[in-house]
């Protein structure tokens, strides 16, 4: 009986080692697909991080921002297209 038991205690050790080498193959799978989808989002909030820069607003758009509310005001249901394009030509007047 001992070479039988000798025998058996290879198998499950075989068995054993066999399991274990297929779950970690499983557990270096997730873990290299949880890698992949946390870099993008580490990149994106280190880039939340920096200040965003923004421009000064020119004298003719602070202008055409009074003159698209006026029109605004005037004719809330006209279109944005229309209302813009009036905006515009009134700025051009009120810049001479």
């Amino acid at each position: 009986m001992p070479a039988f038991a000798e025998e058996l205690a290879a198998l499950v050790a075989q068995a054993f080692l066999l399991g274990v080498k297929s779950e970690a193959k499983k557990q270096a799978g997730k873990a290299g697909r949880e890698l992949v989808k946390e870099i993008p989002k580490a990149i994106k909030a280190e880039d939340k991080r920096q200040k965003k820069i923004r421009r000064k607003a020119s004298a003719y758009n602070k202008e055409y921002a009074k003159q698209y509310k006026k029109l605004k005001k005037k004719h809330p249901r006209t279109s944005f297209h229309v209302l813009a394009k009036k905006a515009h030509i009134a700025t051009k007047k009120a810049r001479k």
